[in-house]
């Protein structure tokens, strides 16, 4: 380090300049893409039926989209690590603030409702024969219909 620490900030960011964090910075974000990308699909679909969950996914996804984009974009047109640095500290903040701050109040929710939903199935169908429907009471023979067999076989339908 021959410079000061702010004068680094508004130096170009390439591998000539940063030699220890250039290649580590674009091949994890190239890494950590793929990665975001098989992860929401694993997860919605395995979390298809539970919305907040896949929405917590949907807003991890585009917000890593974003970030590890514009790393990769900054290493290859070469900005000033200023911008590297600010795009780094914010996606980071971002996702950490999605998974802990924003999403564990629905997330209770959530499980509030479907415990709820549990409750009243599990008191509806408490009665063993609840479920079972009752057939009509039969009566004596009725009288013959005036109908023919096929207005009958076409009721029936």
């Amino acid at each position: 380090m021959t410079l000061p620490p702010w004068e680094y900030l508004f130096q170009k960011f390439s591998g000539d300049t940063f030699p220890d964090l250039f290649r580590p910075v674009w091949i994890s974000s190239i890494v950590l893409l793929i990665v975001l990308v098989i992860l929401f699909n694993v997860r919605t679909r395995a979390l298809h039926n539970h919305q907040p969950y896949v929405e917590m996914y949907e807003w991890l996804l585009w917000t890593g989209l974003i970030t590890f984009s514009l790393l990769l974009v900054f290493c290859l047109f070469v900005w000033d690590f200023i911008f590297v640095l600010v795009t780094m500290i914010g996606g980071a903040a971002i996702l950490l603030w999605i998974r802990f701050y924003r999403f564990p109040p629905v997330f209770e929710v959530y499980a509030r409702k479907l415990a709820r939903e549990r409750y009243f199935t599990r008191s509806k169908f408490a009665h063993p024969e609840s479920t079972i429907r009752t057939k009509p009471a039969k009566s004596a023979k009725p009288a013959k219909s005036t109908r023919s067999r096929s207005t009958k076989r076409r009721r029936r339908r």
